[in-house]
């Protein structure tokens, strides 16, 4: 009688499978804040989609871990780089079976850890990083992305990078734009998964966690700018934003369960406190009732099987 009548059901074609591949690995390496979760080889990578693939999974979003880091994020654009490798791998192996998604920023890529370059006075530049994500879209496209996820916060970043892949022929390509991204305690895990650098913080150009109106505004600029979707990252302790950006957007809402949010499950679950599976799905589900049309969660290629199992 309950299923009969769920107000609010999950998809597998919602879901999005975030994916760390890192460069000169010759196996996978398991993530000790994230139970279940791998930096992958090119080829685990590539095996790990492809499961995702047929359990129904919507969407890959693809992040890269490079060997070597510089001022810049050279890495990012160089069409050899493990990001942009991976890409075309992915492309060539599945085709348009799913929607490839790319990660469209500079922190996994700099020698400082953050989200753009850096002036000199040691404070990121949001114009000149806006360059560097016009040359970094460009290059995903070449790969063959279907859809880049620029999650850097800059301002303007959405307007940058649509210019550059129509300007470079790359028309289709849409834009999941990092529309509302506080500055979260609930990082930590994910900076394990692309051994950030970070020095500092990133609170200049993140959102304040106390601010609503802010999220809205930055949402009608990326809608303006040209932006295919939007989303809100983290998800579970911003519902009410998921809600208010589903009611102004036109265009699909997406949330990120990110990794804080997952270690949180997966801890108390070992500690035998909370019902591991139970809570993932009640989580996701309160994720999709407050208005995400899509989830990017590690879960997902898991959920995905629970649900075509019934």
């Amino acid at each position: 009688m309950r299923r009969l009548v769920a107000e609010t059901r999950l998809h597998p074609a919602e879901l999005i499978l975030p994916m760390f591949v890192k460069e000169g690995l010759e196996a996978p390496v398991a993530l000790k804040s994230m139970p279940g979760v791998e930096q992958h080889t090119l080829d685990s990578l590539v095996k790990a989609a492809r499961e995702a693939v047929d359990a129904g999974v919507g969407g890959l979003m693809i992040f890269g871990v490079p060997e070597k880091h510089d001022e810049i994020g050279s890495g990012a654009t160089d069409p050899d780089g493990i990001l942009n490798v991976a890409l075309r791998r992915l492309r060539e192996e599945l085709g348009d079976d799913t929607v490839l998604m790319s990660d469209l920023c500079l922190d996994e890529f700099t020698s400082h850890g953050h989200c753009g370059v850096l002036d000199e006075q040691g404070r990121v530049d949001n114009d000149a990083t806006l360059q560097r994500y016009a040359e970094m879209a460009v290059a995903q496209a070449e790969a063959g992305v279907h859809v880049v996820g620029p999650s850097g916060m800059m301002d303007g970043q959405v307007a940058v990078i649509r210019r550059a892949l129509d300007d470079a022929g790359y028309t289709d390509v849409g834009i999941l734009a990092y529309a509302v991204k506080y500055a979260s305690a609930a990082y930590g895990p994910f900076r394990e998964a692309v051994e950030s650098t970070l020095q500092g913080d990133r609170r200049t150009y993140q959102q304040d966690s106390a601010n609503r109106t802010e999220a809205l505004r930055e949402v009608q600029l990326d809608l303006a700018e040209g932006a295919d979707m939007v989303m809100v990252k983290p998800a579970l302790p911003y519902l009410d934003i998921v809600r208010d950006v589903r009611e102004v957007s036109d265009v699909p809402v997406a949330a990120y369960q990110i990794s804080g949010e997952m270690a949180m499950i997966e801890a108390a679950a070992a500690n035998g406190w909370i019902d591991r599976d139970a809570m993932v799905m009640e989580a996701l589900t309160s994720i999709k009732r407050a208005g995400a049309q899509i989830i990017l969660t590690y879960y997902a290629t898991e959920i995905a099987r629970r649900l075509q199992a019934g």
